[in-house]
C-alpha cells in the first residue's frame, strides 16, 4: 500500500474513530463544529444521534480524505438536528417503541360459537 493511500484511508477513518470515542452528544456537535440549542439537545439527544446514524448508514465514507469525511459527517449531523428543530421526537418516531405506539392494530376477529356448542 502506498503512503498516500494509507494516509487517505487513515484520515477518513480518523473522524469516525473520534466520533466512536465521543462520550456525549455534545462531543459529537463539538467535534463536527455544529451549533446547537442545549435545551433541544437535552430533550432529543438520543433521537438526533439515532437519526444521524440512520443517515450515515447511507453514506460511503471509505477512502475519503479526512476533511471531506468530516464535512459529510457534519452535514449529516446538521440534517439530523434540523429534523428535530422542525418537529418533536414523537413526530419523528426514530425508535421502534414509538413507531409501534401508533401502528395500526390488526382487527380482532369476532369469536365464533356455533349453536351446537351451546347445548
Amino acid at each position: 500500500m502506498s503512503a498516500s493511500l494509507a494516509t487517505t484511508t487513515t484520515a477518513s477513518t480518523d473522524i469516525i474513530g473520534q466520533l466512536q470515542r465521543a462520550g456525549s452528544a455534545e462531543e459529537f456537535f463539538q467535534l463536527l463544529g455544529v451549533a446547537y440549542d442545549p435545551k433541544l439537545l437535552n430533550v432529543a439527544r438520543l433521537h438526533i444521534l439515532r437519526r444521524m446514524g440512520q443517515y450515515l448508514a447511507g453514506e460511503d465514507l471509505a477512502g475519503l480524505p479526512g476533511d471531506e469525511a468530516a464535512a459529510r459527517c457534519k452535514a449529516v449531523l446538521e440534517r439530523a438536528y434540523a429534523d428535530f428543530v422542525a418537529s418533536s421526537p414523537l413526530d419523528q418516531r426514530v425508535f421502534k417503541v414509538l413507531k409501534d405506539a401508533v401502528a395500526p392494530k390488526a382487527p380482532r376477529k369476532a369469536a365464533f360459537v356455533s349453536l351446537d356448542a351451546l347445548k
